[in-house]
C-alpha cells in the first residue's frame, strides 16, 4: 500500500443545480492512516461529503479538497487514486471474481504478471482464493462485499472510502465483517472515511467520529467523547440510549422531580431543567440503601445475558436500565434507583 494519506477539506458546501443546499461549509482534517466516521441520517449530508472527498462532486464555489496539503478539487476519482466501495457493491455480473478484483489494475495498464500477482494477493488478504474463478451471481451478499473491498484495495489507493458497505447484509453477518473490516483497516494502516447511519458501526470502526445533522457537523471526536461527553442533545439521543428526568435545579447542587432527587456536580443555575444519563449509570439499590429515585418497572426485556427494564417515574419518558438477567424485578414491583452522578449531563439542544 502507498503511504496514509492526509485529507483536508476547506469551507465545502454543496448546492445543487435546483437550489437544494445539502451541505453548508464544512471544515475538516482528516489525519493520515486514521478511519473517520461519518455518521448520521439518511438526508444528513454524509454521503455527499463522501463524494465531495472522491472527486465524484464539485463543492460549491470557495470550496477546496486538499490531498497532503495539495489542492485536488478538479481533480478526477481516477486522477485522486481513491479506492470507493458502494453499498450496492457495483460489481461486474458478467467478469469472475479474480476479473472484478483486477479491472482497475487493467484499467490502469499494469503488466499482466504483476496484475495476476496482485489480483492473487487480494483473494489471500480477503480469503477468497477459492472463489477466483466465481461469477458474481455465485456469491453471497458477504462474498460479494468481500470482492468489492479488494477491487477498491488493489489499486492500491491513497484512501478508502466506503459508504454504507453493510447495509444490505443480515445483522448476524454485519457483526462479522463488522470485525474482519475492523482488522484490516488497522492492519493496513490506510486513511479512510466510512459513511453509515449505524451507531455500532460507528463506534467500533473510526478512529474519530463526524455526526452531521442538516449538512452541518453535530459533533467530531473519538467515540468515547461522542458517547460520554455528547456536545448537545441531538448527539446525546442519536448515539445510544439517553434518558432524560425533568425536574428543577436548586442551591446546593441538587435536583429535584417528582420520583426523587439527584446530586448534580455541576454548576448550574435555580430553575426547571433536565437531567440526561446513560441506561449503565443506573443501579437497582435495597431498600436499606439510599435512592436517589424511585419507580415501578412497566416492562422487561430479556436479552440473554442481561434484561433491559423500561421504569416509570412519573415523567413523559420513561427510564431506560440494564441489569443482571438473573436478578431482574417483575413487572409492576416498585424499584429503587441510584444514578452514578458522573454520568449525569446537562446539555442544551
Amino acid at each position: 500500500m502507498t503511504a496514509p494519506l492526509s485529507i483536508h477539506l476547506q469551507a465545502c458546501a454543496k448546492t445543487f443545480a435546483d437550489g437544494t443546499r445539502v451541505l453548508e461549509p464544512l471544515d475538516v482534517q482528516i489525519k493520515a492512516g486514521e478511519t473517520l466516521v461519518l455518521l448520521g441520517p439518511s438526508g444528513c449530508g454524509k454521503t455527499t461529503t463522501l463524494r465531495l472527498i472522491a472527486g465524484l462532486e464539485q463543492p460549491d464555489a470557495g470550496g477546496k479538497v486538499l490531498f497532503d496539503g495539495v489542492d485536488v478539487t478538479q481533480q478526477s476519482i481516477e486522477a485522486r487514486n481513491v479506492g470507493m466501495v458502494f453499498q450496492s457493491y457495483a460489481l461486474f455480473p458478467n467478469m469472475s471474481v479474480a476479473e472484478n478484483i483486477g479491472y482497475g489494475l487493467r484499467i490502469r495498464k499494469l503488466p499482466a504478471a504483476a496484475q495476476r500477482e496482485r489480483v492473487a494477493e487480494m483473494l489471500e488478504m480477503m480469503r477468497i482464493a477459492p472463489l477466483a474463478d466465481r461469477s458474481i451471481d455465485q456469491l453471497s451478499g458477504g462474498q460479494r462485499q468481500r470482492v468489492a473491498l479488494a477491487r477498491a484495495l488493489a489499486v492500491r489507493p491513497r484512501a478508502l472510502l466506503l459508504d454504507e458497505p453493510l447495509t444490505a447484509l443480515d445483522a448476524q453477518l454485519r457483526d462479522t465483517l463488522r470485525v474482519e473490516i475492523n482488522q484490516l483497516l488497522r492492519r493496513l494502516a490506510i486513511t479512510t472515511i466510512y459513511v453509515t447511519h449505524d451507531q455500532a458501526e460507528a463506534m467500533a470502526l473510526g478512529d474519530r467520529i463526524i455526526v452531521m445533522s442538516h449538512g452541518r457537523v453535530a459533533q467530531m471526536g473519538t467515540p468515547h467523547e461522542i458517547y460520554h461527553q455528547p456536545a448537545n442533545r441531538y448527539v446525546a439521543g442519536f448515539i445510544g440510549t439517553m434518558n432524560r428526568v425533568q425536574g428543577e435545579y436548586r442551591d446546593g447542587g441538587l435536583f429535584t422531580c417528582p420520583a426523587g432527587r439527584l446530586r448534580w456536580p455541576g454548576a448550574q443555575a435555580s430553575g426547571a431543567g433536565e437531567l440526561l444519563f446513560r441506561p449503565e449509570d443506573v443501579s437497582i439499590v435495597g431498600e436499606d440503601e439510599p435512592a436517589d429515585l424511585v419507580g415501578t418497572v412497566t416492562a422487561s426485556l430479556y436479552l440473554g445475558d442481561r434484561t433491559r427494564l423500561i421504569v416509570d417515574l412519573g415523567q413523559a419518558q420513561p427510564l431506560t436500565m440494564d441489569c443482571l438477567a438473573r436478578s431482574a424485578p417483575a413487572v409492576g414491583q416498585s424499584v429503587r434507583l441510584q444514578v452514578d452522578p458522573q454520568g449525569l449531563l446537562a446539555l442544551a439542544a
